[in-house]
């Protein structure tokens, strides 16, 4: 019997997947952004996978993928490996079936990840620093109890309940022109190619990896999935080290781009996310926003831009919005020279607060061989409203007549 990972997916096998998850998972909405639409020049929309049960659009994958499991099969139990998304999918999809759940995480997975994935109802289990020791772990399992492994991607079934999300972007935005999607192993971005190239062959549809960790560039230049020596990413949910085969074959056919971001560029579209959409996102649901704010006149529209999930650690979103503050300018460090005289400090915080800059911190520097003797540096952190703001403080210190460095 064929190997059913290797099995070609279609669009009527999205259109049932469709009719399986139709009580399980939501039909995510649609939001307009006014502030993507003016660099884009055209209507720019966000499909809300962020707000899909278990906070991504991994449910829609993993229960049509266990749904299908024979009697047999679901008397021995599922096994998956995960730090995140899709241990929670499995999760919850094998909970809703009535059917038991193991889930191998790393050491260090982020907590809230953890309790949730336990809340859905999954037996969680650590093992090894990475994801790579969890999966095989994970293998180990199922190979001594029988329990089925429900890979997180490279299968016909999850890339056909990840499709159904295509559909419903086609029926949301029926003029849609453009279509962006975060990527790490490929399943989401094969299921929505796959559904939306059936139907609307126009439709660009572009995979948006993260730098640190983006596997599909290198594997289609080879013509064959090509693994990673080495990945850095805080996009967790999309550090894959290497496609899957059903994944990259579709990807190959039916996906017009692959594009990377930046760590800068990942943080700086969660913050904008947050303040400008009011969405709560991971860094990996943030990369197709990364990537039009990276190059927004790159994008025909009506662009519609997908946010895969909404998964992030409070400890890490902190970390986050204030590596974007410092991305979008938001935070200024300088290094200025002052007299060393009495209220030499108290005029310059004067020439800052007159500026419209908050002070942060401040730091002294008398001992520098690039000092005179009648010298001092103060290292100052600064919050600004952005790069044209740092500007113009930086200006007025230079005018004032003091000598500024970055």
């Amino acid at each position: 019997m064929s190997d059913p990972r290797l099995a070609g997916v279609t669009l009527a096998d999205i259109e049932v997947a469709r009719e399986v998850i139709a009580d399980v998972a939501l039909r995510t909405p649609m939001e307009g952004a006014r502030w993507l639409s003016d660099l884009v020049d055209g209507p720019v929309s966000l499909k809300c996978e962020n707000l899909q049960r278990t906070g991504s659009f991994k449910i829609r994958g993993a229960y049509v993928r266990i749904s299908r499991l024979s009697a047999e099969e679901r008397a021995n139990g599922v096994v998956a490996a995960s730090a995140g998304n899709h241990a929670q999918g499995v999760a919850l999809a094998a909970t809703t079936l009535g059917i038991k759940s193991t889930v191998f995480m790393p050491e260090g997975a982020p907590i809230p990840k953890e309790k949730a994935t336990r809340a859905y109802g999954a037996d969680v289990r650590f093992h090894g620093r990475y994801l790579e020791d969890a999966l095989v772990e994970a293998r180990k399992f199922a190979a001594e109890t029988g329990a089925v492994l429900i890979h997180p991607f490279d299968h016909a079934d999850i890339v056909a309940g990840q499709g159904t999300a295509g559909l419903e972007i086609l029926e949301q935005r029926p003029d849609v022109k453009t279509v962006i999607v975060p990527t790490g192993g490929g399943g989401l971005l094969a299921g929505i190619a796959i559904a939306i190239k059936a139907s609307r062959p126009d439709v660009r549809v572009i995979g948006v990896q993260a730098e640190g960790a983006a596997a599909f560039p290198g594997s289609l230049r080879q013509g064959a999935p090509v693994p990673l020596s080495s990945m850095a990413t805080m996009a967790d949910g999309i550090a894959v080290g290497c496609p899957g085969e059903i994944t990259f074959a579709a990807v190959r056919d039916y996906c017009d781009e692959i594009r990377t971001v930046s760590e800068e560029s990942l943080s700086r579209a969660l913050l904008a996310l947050v303040e400008r959409a009011k969405m709560v996102v991971e860094p990996a649901g943030a990369a197709a926003v990364a990537a039009l704010l990276d190059t927004p006149t790159h994008f025909e529209s009506p662009v519609v831009a997908v946010l895969s999930g909404g998964n992030i650690d409070p400890l890490l979103l902190g970390k986050v919005i204030r590596h974007g503050l410092a991305a979008a300018g938001r935070y200024l460090y300088l290094r200025v020279v002052i007299p060393d005289l009495p209220g030499g400090l108290a005029g310059l915080l004067v020439q800052v607060g007159d500026a419209g800059a908050n002070v942060l911190e401040v730091a002294h520097e008398r001992i520098s061989p690039n000092l005179n003797l009648n010298e001092v540096e103060v290292r100052i952190q600064l919050e600004t409203r952005g790069e044209v703001h740092a500007e113009v403080v930086m200006a007025k210190l230079r005018e004032a007549g003091y000598k500024v460095y970055e």
